[in-house]
């Protein structure tokens, strides 16, 4: 891509920073069913707090992770924290489950939602903390476990990733990650394009890189299997391409517009750019007036909160990456893998 790693990291900020500030949740029949397409039991989602699950998985890494009691895990890319909850019951009160995330409305999302808890009980054995995923905030090897769901594919230097990975787990500590890697080259439109890539799809790297990348970094016994997952799934979540959707805010934004003629597939400008404003707000040159984006219809779905704390939702991040998917089977160039990797002792 030619965009560089600053544009990048903005685009895909802004668009998870959109979804942490959302109503999306596990309440919604939507978000559960495709966390159960990507491998959650309704047993586990019901284990968690609810604002935990914004229906952004490509698959259930905890199920894969054989955790023991007492260990101590990190996810990378932990978003509203589904996998960290579903890890901090699996290791006990004798271990602990940390989040790492860049985007800090999804960190105070997952914060608020360890402060509830479940049935009103907090969740103490857990932690978040704001970073990027190059650049793990921990000691080196002190990590029994590693997990990250849908989240390495949006890093520009997978490499860097790999090898903070290896410097924070304990010899003999292994991964269970879920991820998209592809299948076959993508094409251009969609491989150049910004929005694809803040949607888990150009960012994605080939089965063999993925693991010469883990091997470089030190990793051995690496496994990439193919979960034979159907990524089309995520288009049960209304307006949701890939695996970030936009908040139904903006879905509603994008629906008001379409009504007015604007952004309709003719109209649609070929070429997506993202800015971030210095108040987090993120616009896009579709349904622009005057260079910023058509107001937010009045619409009570985030709360009063995070509309007072500054993050008005201004525009569809995705409305071009959905009109580029409705031109090809995603399956057919992507998938969603597992992947194994254990640091040798």
């Amino acid at each position: 891509m030619s965009n560089t790693k600053s544009e990048i990291l903005d685009a895909v900020r802004a668009t998870y920073g959109n979804a942490a500030v959302s109503a999306l949740s596990n309440r919604d029949a939507s978000v559960r069913k495709v966390a159960e397409a990507f491998g959650y039991s309704s047993d586990e989602l019901q284990q968690i707090p609810a604002d935990a699950n914004l229906g952004l998985s490509c698959g259930n890494p905890v199920a894969t992770a054989h955790l023991r009691a007492g260990e101590v895990v990190i996810d990378l890319g932990s978003g509203g924290g589904l996998d960290v909850f579903l890890a901090a019951r699996k290791v006990g009160p004798t271990g602990r489950a940390i989040g790492i995330d860049m985007t800090p409305e999804m960190v105070d999302r997952a914060r608020e939602a360890a402060r509830r808890g479940v049935d009103g009980k907090p969740v103490e054995n857990v932690e978040f903390h704001l970073s990027t995923i190059d650049q793990i905030p921990l000691d080196d090897e002190t990590v029994d476990v590693i997990l990250s769901n849908c989240v390495i594919n949006l890093a520009p230097d997978k490499r860097a990733v790999f090898r903070e990975m290896y410097r924070v787990l304990r010899p003999g500590g292994r991964v269970a990650v879920s991820d998209i890697a592809l299948k076959k080259t993508l094409p251009a439109d969609i491989a150049n394009d910004i929005a694809a890539y803040s949607g888990c799809i150009a960012g994605a790297v080939s089965f063999s890189d993925y693991e010469s990348g883990l091997r470089q970094a030190g990793f051995v016994d690496v496994v990439i299997v193919d979960a034979k997952s159907d990524l089309n799934a995520y288009s049960q979540i209304e307006g949701q391409t890939a695996c970030c959707s936009p908040t139904k805010a903006e879905s509603h934004a994008a629906s008001a517009a379409s009504d007015a003629g604007c952004c309709s597939t003719g109209e649609r400008k070929r070429s997506l750019k993202i800015a971030v404003s210095s108040g987090g707000e993120a616009t896009s040159s579709c349904c622009s007036t005057g260079g910023r984006s058509a107001p937010l219809p009045e619409t009570p779905v985030a709360s009063e909160a995070s509309f007072a704390s500054g993050h008005e939702l201004k525009s569809e991040v995705h409305g071009h990456l959905s009109d580029l998917l409705r031109r090809y089977d995603i399956n057919e160039y992507a998938a969603s893998v597992k992947v194994f990797a254990i640091k040798p002792r």
